[in-house]
C-alpha cells in the first residue's frame, strides 16, 4: 500500500459558497473590473480562469445556476470528433484529442476513459476497410495516448461483447476509446479554479442593461434576483458567453439585432443500467436521418444508469421552456428498438429525461461582419442568409465584437473548452488595445502574460496519484466509498469528515434513506459539502447538477427532500420558523421543475 508520503500534499478545497457569492456582491458594487463575463457555463467559467490566470480581475455573473443551460445537458462527454475525419477536418480533431488527453490525466475524477463499441450492418454507408481506416487515424492524432488502440472485432467476438445486440445484417465492428465526464461539475470546478482573488462570480444574478459612456460600455446594470437588487459593474471590457441566450443578449446591446443563433434541441433519455447492460458506449446510426446517437452507460451515477441521445431539431424555445415531446421518445426508443430487439424495451423502463438547447452559430453570422462587427472563429462557408440544414449548422465557435466594445461568443464544443477561452480572451485584449489606441478607453497593463493553462484545477492530481490516493482512503481505518472518490477525487476525504461531523452534531441522525441511501453514499454530508464549495444556492441546484439525483432514479430521490432541506435550511444559518418555512418552499419548489420537466411521461 502507499504511504501518506508517496502521495502530494492535497489542499483544501477553496470554500465556494452563500458567502462567497455575498462578497462578489459587494465587490460588484465597489470595485472596477478588466472583464464582466455575462454567462456561467463551460464557456464562461474557461474564460473567466484564462484571464485570471493572466492576472485579470474579472465579474462573472449567471442568472440561473452554473452550468444549468446547455452546460448541464450534454451527452456527457469528452471527444476528439471522430465524424470530423469524413471532412478531413485534422487540426481540429487534433485539438480536441490533445484536450481529451490532458482532462484524463488532470481531473481524472470528473473525466474518465469509456470504451465505445461501433457495430456495423449490411448496407450502412461506411464499410469495415474504411472504418478501421478512420480509426487508425484517430489513434494516431491522439498521438496514441488512449487507454487502448482501437480493435476490429468479428461478428462472433461483437456478440460476445453485447449478446444482446441485433445479430441479424451484422458484419462486425470496432472498439475504441473516448471518455466520459460529469458536465456540470467541471464548469462548477473550473469556475471555482479561477481564484476568488481574481474572480468575483455569483450565480442568480441577470444582466439588465449596459451603461454607455460616449460610444463603450463602460458598466453593466445587473439584478440579484434572490433579492431584487440592481447593482452596476462597472469593467473595461463585456464578454457575452450567454448560450442559447445570447439573442436575448443582443437587443440590450443593439437596437437592430439580428439573430446570431439556430438553436437546436436536444432530448436523452434514462434508463437503468441493469436494463441494458451495455459494457461500454454504443455508436448508433438512426434509421430514419442517419443522425449518430449513442448508448452511454453511468455506472457512476447513482446505483448506474444509462444515458440515450440525443435528438437534434430545430426549437424556438429557451432551455427554460424547451420541453420533451412524444416524438422525442419515440425517435429514441425506435433506435434502441432497432439495435436491441430482444431488450424489448419500453417506454415504462424509462427513468427519467432531460432536455437542453444547443447555442448552435446561425445563417446570420458570417465570419467577417455582423450587425456591423468584425469577427473571427469558424469560417463559415455558406452565402450570409443561407439557412443550412440544422446537422451541418456550425458545430464550432464564433468570436465577435459588438457594440460599445463588447465581446460576443456562439457555439462552442466542451472538450475544447480550454483552447476556445484562450482565444476568447485573446480577441478581447486585441480588442481592448484597439479601443485604447483609438483613445476611447484606457489601455490594459501591458505586463499581461499568456496563461498556464495546463495549470491543474483546484486539487486536481494525476491519475497515478490518485490511485494511491485511494488506496489510502480505502484502508480499514478510514473507510472512505468509491463513489465518494470516484466524484470528489482528492476531497473525498472532506465529504467523509463532514458527515462524521453531522453524526456527531445529531446523535439520533437523519434519517438512513437521507444519510446513506443506495448508490449515494452520505448524501447529507455530499450537499453541505456542495453548499460549502459548489455555491449551492437552492436544493434544486443539488439535485439537478452537483449530484444526479433526479437523474439516476425512478423516484428522482424525491423521498429524500424533507430531511434534506432541513440540512440546507441549517447550512444557510436558518433556525426556527424561518428555518421550517424556508425548507418547505425549496421542497415544494423542487418538486414542481420535477414535476415540469418529467411531465413527458404523462404524454407517452
Amino acid at each position: 500500500m502507499a504511504n501518506s508520503s508517496s502521495i502530494p500534499q492535497i489542499p483544501k478545497t477553496p470554500e465556494f459558497s452563500a458567502r462567497t457569492r455575498a462578497k462578489a456582491l459587494e465587490r460588484f458594487q465597489a470595485e472596477t473590473f478588466d472583464f464582466l463575463i455575462i454567462g456561467g457555463g463551460i464557456t464562461g467559467a474557461a474564460v473567466a480562469r484564462d484571464a485570471a490566470l493572466r492576472g485579470l480581475k474579472v465579474a462573472l455573473v449567471e442568472k440561473g445556476d452554473f452550468a444549468s443551460g446547455t452546460s448541464s445537458k450534454s451527452s456527457k462527454l469528452i471527444h476528439g470528433g471522430l465524424r470530423y475525419l469524413e471532412n478531413m477536418e485534422f487540426a481540429l480533431v487534433f485539438e480536441a484529442l490533445s484536450e481529451r488527453s490532458f482532462l484524463l490525466k488532470s481531473v481524472p475524477h470528473m473525466v474518465r476513459p469509456l470504451k465505445f463499441f461501433l457495430p456495423v450492418y449490411e448496407g450502412d454507408p461506411h464499410g469495415k476497410g474504411i472504418l478501421d481506416l478512420g480509426l487508425w487515424l484517430y489513434d494516431l492524432l491522439a498521438l496514441f495516448r488512449t487507454p487502448g488502440a482501437h480493435r476490429r472485432l468479428s461478428k462472433n467476438k461483437f456478440l460476445k461483447a453485447i449478446p444482446f445486440i441485433r445479430p441479424e445484417g451484422l458484419k462486425g465492428g470496432f472498439s475504441y476509446f473516448d471518455a466520459s465526464m460529469w458536465d456540470d461539475v467541471l464548469a462548477i470546478e473550473t469556475l471555482r479554479a479561477a481564484g476568488e482573488d481574481r474572480v468575483a462570480s455569483a450565480n442568480y444574478v441577470e444582466a439588465v442593461a449596459p451603461v454607455w459612456n460616449a460610444d463603450q460600455i463602460s458598466a453593466y446594470r445587473v439584478k440579484d434576483l434572490e433579492t431584487g437588487n440592481e447593482i452596476t459593474i462597472k469593467a473595461a471590457r463585456t464578454i457575452v458567453c450567454a448560450g442559447p441566450w445570447t439573442d436575448q443578449i443582443g437587443p440590450q446591446l443593439s437596437g437592430d439585432w439580428k439573430p446570431w443563433l439556430t438553436p437546436s434541441k436536444g432530448v436523452h433519455l434514462i434508463f437503468d443500467l441493469k436494463r441494458i447492460p451495455v459494457p461500454g458506449a454504443m455508436v448508433m446510426s438512426h434509421p430514419k436521418d442517419g443522425r449518430i446517437s449513442f448508448v452511454i452507460p453511468r455506472p457512476d451515477y447513482g446505483s448506474g444508469v444509462v444515458i440515450v441521445g440525443t435528438t437534434d431539431g430545430p426549437t424556438p424555445d429557451l432551455p427554460e421552456s424547451a420541453e420533451i415531446e412524444k416524438s422525442d421518445v419515440d425517435y429514441l426508443m425506435e433506435l434502441l428498438t432497432r439495435y436491441y430487439p430482444d431488450l424489448k424495451l419500453t417506454t415504462s423502463d424509462i427513468l427519467g429525461a432531460y432536455v437542453g438547447v444547443r447555442p448552435l452559430v446561425g445563417p446570420n453570422v458570417s465570419p467577417h461582419t455582423h450587425n456591423g462587427m468584425s469577427g473571427e472563429g469558424a469560417a463559415l462557408s455558406r452565402p450570409l442568409g443561407q439557412a443550412p440544414s440544422l446537422q451541418k449548422v456550425s458545430r464550432e465557435h464564433y468570436i465577435g465584437d459588438g457594440p460599445g466594445g463588447t465581446v460576443l461568443v456562439a457555439g462552442g464544443k466542451y472538450t475544447t473548452h480550454r483552447t476556445m477561452a484562450e482565444e476568447i480572451v485573446e480577441h478581447a485584449l486585441k480588442s481592448w488595445r484597439r479601443h485604447a489606441s483609438a483613445g476611447k478607453v484606457a489601455a490594459p497593463r501591458v505586463d499581461l502574460k499568456r496563461p498556464d493553462i495546463d495549470r491543474p484545477i483546484n486539487g486536481a492530481v494525476t491519475r497515478e496519484a490518485l490511485g494511491d490516493y485511494a488506496k489510502i482512503l480505502h484502508a480499514e481505518e478510514r473507510k472512505v466509498p468509491a463513489p465518494l472518490l470516484e466524484r470528489y477525487g482528492a476531497a473525498a476525504q472532506e465529504v467523509l469528515d463532514i458527515a462524521k461531523s453531522l453524526r456527531q452534531e445529531s446523535p439520533t441522525g437523519l434519517p438512513e434513506a437521507a444519510s446513506d441511501p443506495d448508490g449515494f453514499p452520505f448524501l447529507a454530508a455530499q450537499l453541505v459539502h456542495a453548499m460549502r464549495t459548489e455555491m449551492v444556492i437552492h436544493l434544486e441546484d443539488f439535485y439537478w447538477r452537483r449530484q444526479p439525483l433526479v437523474l439516476s432514479r425512478v423516484d428522482h430521490g424525491l423521498p429524500w427532500a424533507e430531511a434534506l432541506a432541513k440540512v440546507w435550511a441549517r447550512e444557510r444559518g436558518l433556525t426556527g420558523e424561518e428555518a421550517a418555512s424556508a425548507a418547505v418552499k425549496e421542497v415544494a419548489k423542487l418538486r414542481a421543475d420535477v414535476a415540469r420537466q418529467m411531465a413527458f411521461k404523462a404524454k407517452l
